[in-house]
């Protein structure tokens, strides 16, 4: 994303939270949201990008939690299972889940294009709205 020039007017900060330790200490995600749902989960991924959104001056953020594999996965959580949130400054919250096919690469490019499609419906519809 930062690869275009100009970036840094729209692009204000990322966090990297692989760990649930992380995910609770920069994102505010509950422990028990960890606990019940475990990381790759709805709850925590709307947690993460309600989070994200509170401790940024962003308007918009998203949120991405799954399992890339090639290993991981269970009967319940596949490998290629990935929880999206979207969450905006007007109180706006969605979320998804996917499962994706393919080898790890191919399961975290869909991922980057579910969550960039999904901030581009966001500022489409505010944009249709406004």
């Amino acid at each position: 994303m930062t690869a275009v020039p100009g970036s840094s007017a729209w692009y204000e900060r990322g966090y990297i939270t692989y760990s649930n330790a992380a995910k609770r200490e920069m994102l505010g995600v509950q422990q028990a949201t960890l606990d019940r749902y475990g990381a790759v989960s709805p709850q925590t991924a709307q947690e993460m990008a309600i989070g994200a959104l509170n401790r940024s001056h962003a308007q918009i953020s998203v949120s991405i939690t799954g399992i890339a594999g090639p290993d991981g996965g269970t009967a319940t959580k596949p490998v290629g299972m990935v929880c999206f949130a979207w969450a905006a400054q007007d109180d706006l919250v969605q979320q998804e889940t996917r499962y994706f096919t393919g080898d790890r690469e191919a399961v975290r490019r869909q991922a980057v294009a579910t969550a960039l499609q999904g901030i581009l419906r966001i500022l489409d519809n505010a944009t249709a709205v406004a």
